[in-house]
């Protein structure tokens, strides 16, 4: 099922193929999230764990239920959810059809927080567009409260550095890089500027990644350290650069967007990599699935990723526009325990 976009019956509960979901078991938006949140698949068997487990080690599937399953000992209040687009300012009605979806998942599973992986606003960045490409698209996300923490990319600095770091609804702080946490410090999320990547901006990581206290350390960012994509692919300059400090201070889970459709790569040195670049642009028949990085992804449809975080496992779910499932999976968190002499 590599590649393919997967559609879940909520009779069996198991993948069917496109052309069988042509007969009618198409979710619709909210038996989608019935469906989804009560159903963990557990990553896909082509991923290849590292030598040492390391604290993302790839976790079974739980059995469904009713409601999404929680950790045993975990109260839902200790759940963190957010969402992860990329790349998704066209202002074309996919757009519109993403940010409705959205809503859809903030009525069923709440949730305050959004990330971007950056090209927030086509096609160079300017506040002339910011109303059309982010404000009238997510108007009833914004009006719910939920606030968006955008990453920077190439597009966003075409013409104006200033512009989005200084936008309101970005959250920026006026920074192009920053960091904040959420879930009573369970997660700490550090936003980069991979566009312009100085010795200034890494001394900042370098700094605030070691004085993390988060139990989940993620980055995101816009240009991809590794990605199965034709046209762009994986960034080695930056991965040469950026790796060895998430491998150091211990990162767990790090989002790109610029290749515009969604991957996640297998796990490289204990970290799970996830491209989200097709909330508003898509580059159908990009990704090359003889890749060795490749584990799942779907370049034939626009889409988003919905994530729920506990101090032990995180879950993850990516969809398209229309509510159907695309790739999903499970992964434990063992940074306390890692023993790094193993």
């Amino acid at each position: 099922m590599e590649g393919m976009m997967k559609k879940f019956s909520t009779v069996d509960m198991q993948p069917v193929k496109d052309d069988e979901a042509k007969s009618g078991r198409q979710l619709s938006r909210r038996s989608f999230i019935a469906a989804c949140l009560s159903l963990i698949i557990g990553l896909a068997a082509s991923v290849n764990l590292p030598a040492r487990a390391g604290r993302a080690q790839v976790a079974a599937a739980q059995a469904p239920s009713v409601a999404l399953p929680l950790p045993e000992g975990v109260a839902p209040e200790d759940i963190f959810r957010f969402v992860v687009i990329g790349d998704p300012g066209s202002g074309a009605k996919v757009q519109f059809d993403i940010a409705r979806q959205l809503a859809v998942f903030l009525e069923e599973r709440p949730y305050d927080t959004i990330i971007t992986t950056g090209d927030n606003i086509y096609p160079s960045g300017e506040p002339k567009h910011f109303a059309e490409k982010f404000e009238q698209p997510y108007a009833e996300l914004l009006k719910r409260g939920v606030k968006f923490y955008a990453a920077l990319g190439n597009h966003d600095v075409a013409r104006n550095r200033t512009a989005q770091p200084n936008y309101t609804h970005f959250n920026m702080g006026g920074r192009a890089y920053y960091s904040f946490t959420k879930g009573d410090g369970l997660i700490e999320f550090f936003a980069l500027d991979s566009t312009l990547l100085d010795d200034k901006q890494l001394k900042w990581l370098n700094d605030a990644l070691a004085a993390s206290k988060a139990q989940w350390k993620i980055a995101y960012f816009h240009h991809p350290l590794y990605s199965s994509g034709k046209r762009h692919g994986s960034n080695k300059k930056l991965r040469a650069i950026l790796e060895p400090l998430f491998v150091k201070h211990r990162v767990n889970l790090v989002f790109n967007g610029h290749d515009h459709f969604y991957e996640r790569t297998k796990i490289q040195k204990g970290i799970h990599y996830f491209v989200v670049g097709a909330s508003g642009k898509l580059r159908r028949g990009d990704i090359n699935r003889s890749s060795p990085l490749f584990a799942d992804g779907n370049d034939r449809v626009h889409s988003f990723m919905f994530l729920e975080v506990t101090p032990e496992r995180f879950f993850f779910w990516a969809a398209d526009a229309d509510g159907n499932i695309l790739d999903s999976g499970t992964a434990t968190n063992l940074r306390e325990t890692d023993d790094d002499s193993q």
